[in-house]
């Protein structure tokens, strides 16, 4: 007896159904309409057995019907979409894949977002083995130029909003090690935009040093940033890839789809 491949998903019990399915797929493979002839020759069906499940799936505003004869993806899909992306939360997303990560490196995993010139701590996984003190807890806040998810953050934003940043807060400082400088903070920056990852050399806090990068939704819009916090003696490279596959984790959990965004 043939082995069974538990790879391919399950197929529907049925049959309407899987062939409705393969019917949308054929939809969404294109963005115009396409001819009834197109459809019933791509799905191998019948093509009056195509047009009356396309019909009935028009009468459900799945599918439209721009033209006598053709047909394209419904309006009901995209409020049914709208539904789904509302209920996708970074923070839920965020979870599991950050407490897997900590177990990893044994390392406080944070996740920051936005909010004015500051990030806010949203998100924290830790453990008293790491050796360090965790002095902002959730709901802390910090200067964006001071901290690495900050940092990605500017990065993402155009020069002229990088200057007016600069501007409003003046760049105030925690540490000797804190970048108060424009023209310094844009080399930073930079560094940032090329390689996709931020940093905090104990800018924000002595003794501490931090790696970040970046989670992004269905529009390629950076939500939040993934950060790893370590004693700066111990802060080690290796984490960087494992640190990047877990934000890449959340963001494809949230719609991400990084081959068809523009960021």
């Amino acid at each position: 007896m043939k082995k069974k491949d538990s790879a391919l998903p399950p197929k529907p019990s049925v049959q309407v159904i899987e062939r409705m399915f393969t019917l949308i797929d054929i939809l969404a493979s294109r963005e115009e309409a396409i001819s009834l002839k197109e459809i019933s020759e791509k799905s191998g069906l019948h093509p009056s057995t195509t047009h009356r499940i396309l019909n009935d799936l028009a009468t459900g505003r799945f599918v439209d019907r721009p033209e006598s004869g053709s047909y394209r993806l419904g309006m009901r899909l995209l409020e049914l979409g709208n539904l789904v992306k509302g209920r996708l939360n970074v923070r839920d997303a965020a979870l599991i894949p950050m407490r897997d990560l900590h177990k990893l490196i044994q390392q406080p995993v944070n996740l920051s977002m936005r909010q004015g010139d500051e990030i806010v701590y949203v998100e924290r996984t830790y453990s008293e083995r790491s050796g360090m003190q965790v002095v902002r807890a959730i709901g802390g806040r910090a200067p964006l130029h001071l901290t690495s998810t900050g940092k990605l953050f500017l990065a993402a934003d155009d020069i002229q909003q990088v200057r007016n940043y600069a501007t409003r807060t003046g760049l105030p400082g925690h540490t000797h090690n804190s970048i108060t400088q424009f023209a310094v903070l844009e080399r930073e920056l930079n560094k940032a935009r090329q390689s996709g990852v931020a940093r905090d050399n104990e800018e924000l806090e002595l003794g501490v040093r931090c790696m970040a990068a970046g989670v992004y939704d269905d529009q390629g819009k950076l939500l939040a940033g993934l950060s790893i916090s370590a004693p700066a003696d111990r802060l080690d490279e290796g984490w960087l890839s494992k640190l990047q596959a877990t934000a890449q984790k959340i963001s494809t959990a949230l719609g991400y789809n990084k081959a068809g965004s523009t960021e």
